[in-house]
């Protein structure tokens, strides 16, 4: 991997994390069209850049992450949990499943579950439509749905935005509440990646090229979470749905 594959690489992740579209499942796309063999070392990279994109998080919700509110928070653990627990229980069989074909799939089913809950969404029905008002029921609810993004291609935001909208978040509320549901599932799936490969990451070559493609995703995820926001104010995510279809297959044709 060399400089680069990881501005191309932190470009990807920093405008694909935030979005329905599955970060992870453009990650290898690209790798592959790199011509980057998904070992154990670059599949760490890709999920340390994704942590590089979760701090950009905090740079624009940072009254969030203060004591003031431990109850959102307590929820927030609690939506983490169902993922957490699985993903640790069965990490070997995820991974395996890394391959663009099951990618190319999973873009099309999302895209088809997205147009799906559009279709029937009640905008004028009453929403919760702040993150704070979210109950631990909802958040329960939303961590399960959240599990389905273990499979390549699901996409972490996508079933996280799915499941707050089938419990009563409106799209703004569904958006941010995926954006801090983010925070933990990043940093526990990046710390466990950085204990398993601290040895072939760590070195003077790649902590250069983590160290480039860190600041690259980091700066372009920031601009991202605001311009999802914007968008969010006048549009549905029928176009992301649309998206998903149409690139899921331009995948199983090309590959």
């Amino acid at each position: 991997m060399n400089i680069f594959d990881t501005i191309i690489l932190g470009c990807i992740e920093g405008v694909t994390e935030f979005l329905p579209i599955s970060s992870t499942g453009h990650l290898i796309v690209a790798s592959e069209f790199l011509g980057l063999e998904q070992n154990d070392t670059n599949k760490a990279f890709e999920v340390i850049i994704q942590f590089a994109a979760i701090l950009a998080v905090v740079l624009n919700y940072p009254s969030k992450f203060t004591f003031k509110y431990i109850n959102l928070w307590t929820k927030i653990f609690i939506a983490f949990l169902p993922i957490a627990a699985i993903g640790f229980l069965f990490s070997t069989q995820v991974k395996a499943m890394f391959s663009v074909e099951i990618v190319a799939y999973m873009f099309i089913i999302g895209g088809i579950v997205f147009i799906t809950v559009e279709k029937f969404y009640n905008e004028k029905r009453k929403h919760t439509l702040c993150v704070e008002d979210v109950t631990y029921k909802q958040a329960a609810w939303i961590g399960l749905a959240q599990v389905f993004a273990l499979i390549p291609g699901t996409s972490r935001a996508g079933s996280s935005i799915i499941g707050s909208m089938l419990v009563g978040l409106n799209r703004k509320a569904s958006a941010e509440f995926s954006f801090l549901l983010a925070f933990p599932v990043m940093c526990a799936t990046t710390a466990y990646d950085l204990l398993k490969h601290h040895e072939t990451l760590l070195t003077d070559e790649n902590l250069f090229n983590l160290s480039i493609g860190f600041i690259v995703s980091f700066i372009v995820a920031f601009l991202a979470i605001k311009l999802f926001i914007k968008f969010l104010e006048n549009f549905t995510f029928v176009a992301f749905g649309i998206y998903r279809i149409i690139f899921g297959i331009l995948l199983l044709i090309i590959y």
